[in-house]
């Protein structure tokens, strides 16, 4: 042990032997965060502390496969058991096979993905509301733990118009989960919100829980939200022994429901916490370094701290002005083709940018100058549509109940069963109080003859047969479950005899990582299987030698010797609305400056075709407030908050703002708390 903390500078040796009481390591970009960690749950193990007693959280696959990686290299692969280590969503999902009953629901739950839970609220919210409005909002309740029936109560008080949309949503989102109650079905949030009502339901099991995982450790603590923050009370709940590292300045995911606050409030929340700084980088050169210092110190509320480089100085930022963008994308395209012809490998150039709606013309202009390259979260493996049909015969193997899956995978090959088949089936079933399923097993073939015809009730019969023999299959690995599936169904056959050849070979790989995982899983059967692919990440899938264009929110955790940020227009970056928060979007300038290893290049364009016109666009502000050109520097006042928002109250819990007005340069709300009204300042809240 003492070879491995010989290698780490004094604040992060320090960080790696504080390990009672609460700890807060705020590690800035680049300053060796993994290796900390990794070394400070290696450094308990050495002490003595049980690895089955410490629970290390964090947010991506990638992120936990590393530290274990590097933890088991440090304490021994062959040691009697490996630490806990998972993302939260990983640590959900097994909590509640073990404890999923106490909610009087079974454990053979299935995990269904966001394009799943689009296609569910389609059925649900008619013509009042956007399935993909009412999901958004639904993810957010969740993740601010508002029951549907808490959701109701905050549409009190507000103009009628805006009255009924809340209330239409909160109506969906109950009608929405006692779909998935009776589907035996969660979504992503539910791995999370699960858990947390359960151990406030059951004392006894949360005081078990707690003592059992004597040593918490999260990772991006700053990325956490409500939810996520409520779980860790839980599980700290006997003892103070949490220890979260992050960094403020990289918190950009607020959109989603991520809290700054629970970072920069750790001390007040868990006691007497110790601070430590990691403030050395070892990732960027110095002209990187001081770009991104300058830059965010024009937040006001953040931790005091600067980064100092450790690898010395290198390249000018080099500052870019097109005349459009695809002027932009072509200088790009022939940069990275240059730097590639210099040595560097592909993988390693990066272009980030803040909205979506710009890599149209980057991969027009990388496409033009044969440049490779891959457009990172764009339609990710497992929401291909073949995919998608494919796990829906598997999710239904594990789980009868499933009406959802059997809608999908009924026709999938083409069978003769309609939608208007379809509809008649799910009437008869609802008519009977029985899952589709059930139906198919119970009613005689005479029965579904008047239900869907002759025809239709053959084929049924053979789906109803090969759904009977995969289920007899579910205790065997997921790679004879596969090979049987492919044998009965005939998914990939199918595809392949209609010549689209690319969802046949997608059907191929999904076949290929079923077997992989049995194989170095000792043959796990297909639950587990399921349950990996439905936490995979679009991190996971990143390799290969192409450039990665992506967003800057896809790029967070990852680093790139040379990146190229487009976009710096102000409206575009920072993104400039109702809704934004000008700290965030500064906060995104950070994570992206501090990408780059060796090269940054910062782009802007005179003009850009957007929402189907040209405009001309002006320079970012960041561009001086990085202190990379001479300008007017502005402050900007904290977020407004506005009617209609949601926000916390250390003592008043979540309420909605019922209005506005300006009292000096403070905002006074009036605040709807579950049907009580009350006068605050908006210094005294946080929107949520």
């Amino acid at each position: 042990m003492e070879r491995y903390l010989a290698e780490l500078n004094e604040a992060q040796k320090e960080a790696a032997t504080t390990i009672d009481g609460p700890v807060l390591i705020l590690a800035g970009a680049g300053t060796g965060k993994t290796k900390t960690i990794t070394t400070r749950l290696a450094y308990l193990l050495s002490l003595g502390v049980d690895p089955r007693s410490t629970l290390t959280l964090t947010f991506t696959n990638k992120a936990a496969q590393e530290m274990r990686f590097r933890a088991l290299g440090m304490i021994g692969i062959n040691a009697p058991y490996p630490p806990e280590l998972f993302t939260f969503h990983k640590f959900g999902l097994l909590f509640l096979r073990f404890h999923i009953d106490k909610l009087n629901r079974r454990p053979a739950f299935v995990i269904i993905d966001s394009d799943d839970k689009k296609r569910i609220l389609k059925q649900l919210c008619g013509e009042a509301i956007e399935p993909k409005v009412a999901a958004s909002a639904i993810s957010r309740y969740k993740n601010a733990i508002v029951s549907p029936e808490m959701a109701l109560t905050q549409s009190d008080g507000i103009d009628p118009l805006s009255k009924k949309r809340f209330e239409a949503i909160a109506e969906i989102y109950g009608r929405y989960d006692a779909y998935l109650v009776a589907n035996n079905l969660v979504d992503f949030d539910d791995l999370l919100l699960l858990p947390h009502r359960i151990m406030l339901d059951c004392p006894d099991l949360r005081s078990y829980i707690s003592r059992r995982y004597q040593f918490v450790m999260v990772d991006e603590y700053q990325d956490t939200n409500e939810l996520q923050f409520q779980l860790l009370r839980q599980l700290c709940s006997e003892h103070t022994n949490l220890c979260v590292v992050g960094d403020d300045d990289q918190s950009i995911y607020g959109w989603r429901g991520a809290n700054v606050r629970n970072i920069l409030g750790f001390c007040d929340h868990f006691g007497k916490a110790k601070v430590v700084k990691l403030e050395i980088n070892y990732r960027s050169t110095e002209e990187i370094i001081k770009a991104a210092n300058e830059l965010i110190g024009h937040n006001r509320e953040r931790y005091e701290k600067r980064l100092r480089g450790a690898l010395g100085s290198g390249e000018a930022i080099r500052i870019k002005e097109s005349n459009d963008e695809s002027e932009e994308a072509l200088f790009i395209a022939k940069e990275a083709r240059r730097r590639i012809d210099e040595g560097a490998s592909p993988k390693n150039i990066a272009v980030l940018f803040r909205i979506n709606a710009l890599s149209r013309a980057l991969e027009e202009g990388f496409t033009k100058a044969r440049v490779p390259f891959q457009l990172v979260d764009s339609v990710g493996f497992y929401e291909r549509s073949e995919i998608k049909d494919a796990i829906a015969y598997l999710r239904l193997a594990v789980n009868p109940d499933d009406d959802f899956s059997v809608r999908r995978a009924l026709n999938k090959p083409r069978r003769g069963i309609g939608d208007l088949t379809q509809k008649k089936l799910s009437q008869a079933a609802a008519d009977r109080q029985t899952t589709l399923m059930g139906l198919l097993e119970n009613a005689s073939d005479k029965e579904l003859e008047a239900i869907a015809g002759k025809k239709a009730t053959q084929a049924l019969r053979e789906f109803e047969a090969a759904m009977r023999e995969l289920s007899a299959l579910t205790h065997e690995s997921a790679a004879k479950l596969i090979d049987r599936f492919e044998a009965l169904i005939g998914l990939r056959r199918y595809y392949g005899e209609k010549e689209e050849i690319e969802r046949a070979l997608n059907l191929d790989e999904l076949y290929g990582l079923a077997r992989d995982f049995s194989a170095n899983n000792d043959g796990a059967g297909l639950v587990e299987f399921l349950s990996e692919s439905a936490l995979a990440s679009d991190q996971d899938a990143l390799g290969g030698e192409v450039v990665n264009l992506m967003t800057i929110h896809a790029a967070k955790g990852l680093e790139f010797d040379h990146v190229f940020v487009v976009g710096l227009e102000e409206g575009f970056f920072p993104l400039i609305g109702e809704t934004s928060d000008m700290e965030e979007e500064r906060r995104l300038g950070y994570v992206a400056f501090t990408r780059a290893k060796k090269s940054l290049t910062l782009c802007s364009a005179r003009s850009r075709f957007f929402h189907g016109k040209r405009e001309t666009m002006k320079k970012s502000r960041f561009f001086a407030e990085a202190a990379l050109v001479s300008g007017c520097l502005t402050i900007d006042d904290r977020p407004q908050i506005k009617q209609g928002d949601l926000i916390k109250h250390k003592i008043f819990g979540i309420g909605r703002v019922l209005s506005v007005a300006k009292v000096g340069r403070e905002q006074k709300l009036t605040i709807n708390f579950g049907g009580i009204r009350r006068e605050i300042l908006s210094n005294y809240v946080e929107r949520i």
